[in-house]
């Protein structure tokens, strides 16, 4: 799946005036799926009439040019026209394009514009992308009597002025959720999913939560599942008639992380909504305070000082904070209420938990520990499914792998990677496929996990020396230094306990990567 595009680029124009000199359309759809194809050809065809240059990615050779060029390509372009399916939605690829245009239109006056076409599928998104298409408006296709409506619609919206920003607060306290028959793999899973498999960190979760700790830290590679754990343990808390709230970090746009002042009233009228409070944040606001002791009145006064109940704020993908000019500000604003909670234990802060979920290597980027808050509370890491537990999860989904041999097969390819195991089940059992067929395509790039090792590799050629680093683990020489190491890890690339010991997280990550790399 992926951006499909003419040959290996753009297309020739072919008749018609240009649209806009330079300004192409960059078409986003899931590859061998239909009506998904029939539409593109459609599209591909009338937006070439009209004379605008159209990229579809068609590269036969995938490796680290390719996902650069991608990137490009899609950062670069005039509009994005993404086809959402039920086919296009479980792919990681798909999402992450979305994202690189949802970024690159926020860096660049609103270029390029996300003109979403919903074929056959009107439900809820998953995150990210009902917080980046669910505000926009759509078309909808139904059935091949849409097609001219469609088509002219998305030529209509490249005529049109672009509507003016959206500057209102993020929502920033859903979490969706998928139905529960055979799910979509990605993203949070449902808190009634019966393919949720739980560790012993979910019993020390649950602990900290019920005892009201100052800080609980859940931290984990990326797709290790901790927006998954986050959402239980928040359940947890309402029905313990807690009040709750939840801030998702990756839902923060480039205005609202441009400056401490900008962020911290973003999460304050977040809280505010999210709580159905009366006073917000913007009456109460004194230009003569910092941000943070405006930020930290207004949580001790309105939100703890007003609330009968222990209030839980779970804070999600913080890792984004780290980059930030003022993230060390805030963290050590986060500190601070823990410490609060020992000079005044009768205090607001001990009606306080903060359940925060990352995966990056916090001392990466705070230099001063003492303030920050990654070093006290409750520290949970999520470790990797156990053999037995992938043992379990195959025969929820119908035991697809026949035995314990092909259950030790399935474990050597993919280990306990959590994503990766009910991925690979999820594909044997919708798809019909046995073992040996999935086994040996696990690893291509058409193969079912196509997307997410694509995925993997553009985040890579975006970083030349993470790359060379990682090409080093592939020949078994370490990942040089502990920054690259950890950073690796953290992507959940990479596994072992130091840059010497490093080694590839699964046989499927260590093949594909050694075709693409080396």
């Amino acid at each position: 799946m992926s951006l499909q595009a003419a040959d290996a680029g753009l297309r020739p124009l072919e008749g018609g005036a240009p649209a806009k000199a330079g300004a192409h359309v960059a078409l986003l759809y899931k590859r061998k799926a239909e009506p998904d194809e029939r539409l593109l050809r459609l599209l591909e065809a009338r937006l070439i009439a009209e004379g605008y240059p159209v990229f579809i990615d068609r590269h036969l050779t995938v490796g680290v040019e390719w996902a650069r060029e991608i990137e490009r390509q899609v950062r670069t372009a005039e509009a994005v026209v993404p086809l959402i399916s039920a086919a296009a939605l479980p792919s990681e690829m798909f999402a992450y394009e979305i994202q690189i245009a949802h970024e690159a239109a926020q860096e660049r006056g609103g270029k390029p514009r996300l003109l979403p076409v919903r074929v056959g599928y009107g439900g809820m998104l998953p995150e990210p992308l009902e917080g980046i298409l669910g505000p926009l408006q759509s078309c909808m296709w139904e059935s091949p009597n849409d097609d001219q409506r469609v088509v002219d619609e998305v030529i209509k919206a490249l005529r049109s002025p672009p509507a003016p920003p959206d500057r209102r607060a993020p929502n920033l306290s859903s979490l969706a959720t998928l139905p529960d028959e055979l799910e979509p793999v990605g993203g949070a899973v449902p808190l009634s999913s019966r393919f949720y498999v739980e560790r012993p960190t979910d019993n020390e979760f649950r602990a900290a939560i019920k005892r009201r700790d100052s800080i609980v830290l859940l931290k984990g590679a990326r797709q290790m599942g901790k927006t998954s754990l986050l959402a239980r343990g928040l359940q947890l808390a309402r029905e313990a008639q807690g009040q709750v709230v939840l801030t998702d970090f990756q839902k923060l746009n480039t205005a609202h992380l441009a400056s401490v002042e900008g962020f911290l009233l973003a999460l304050a009228e977040s809280l505010a909504d999210q709580l159905d409070l009366d006073v917000f944040p913007d009456e109460v606001w004194n230009a003569r305070r910092s941000p943070n002791m405006n930020f930290d009145r207004y949580l001790r006064r309105e939100i703890l000082g007003k609330a009968p109940t222990p209030l839980v704020w779970g804070m999600d993908e913080v890792d984004r904070l780290f980059t930030c000019d003022f993230g060390s500000e805030v963290f050590g604003l986060f500190r601070s209420w823990h410490n609060e909670r020992s000079l005044d234990p009768s205090g607001p802060w001990s009606r306080l938990t903060l359940a925060i979920a990352y995966a990056t290597e916090a001392h990466l980027f705070i230099s001063d520990m003492n303030q920050s808050p990654f070093n006290v509370g409750t520290r949970l890491t999520l470790e990797d499914f156990t053999f037995e537990q992938v043992a379990d999860l195959n025969e929820r989904y119908g035991s697809p792998l026949g035995g314990e041999v092909e259950v030790a097969r399935y474990w050597r390819l993919v280990a306990g990677h959590p994503y990766l195991v009910r991925r690979g089940l999820h594909e044997m059992v919708s798809q019909g496929m046995d073992m040996a067929s999935f086994e040996a395509q696990a690893a291509r790039d058409e193969g079912p996990f196509g997307d997410h090792l694509r995925r993997m590799l553009v985040l890579l050629a975006r970083d030349p020396e993470l790359s060379d680093a990682l090409r080093g683990v592939l020949r078994g020489q370490g990942s040089g230094s502990p920054d690259s190491f950890y950073r690796l890890r953290s992507a959940g690339v990479v596994s072992g306990d130091s840059a010497r010991d490093a080694r590839p997280r699964c046989q499927v990550y260590a093949t594909y990567l050694e075709q693409h790399l080396l």
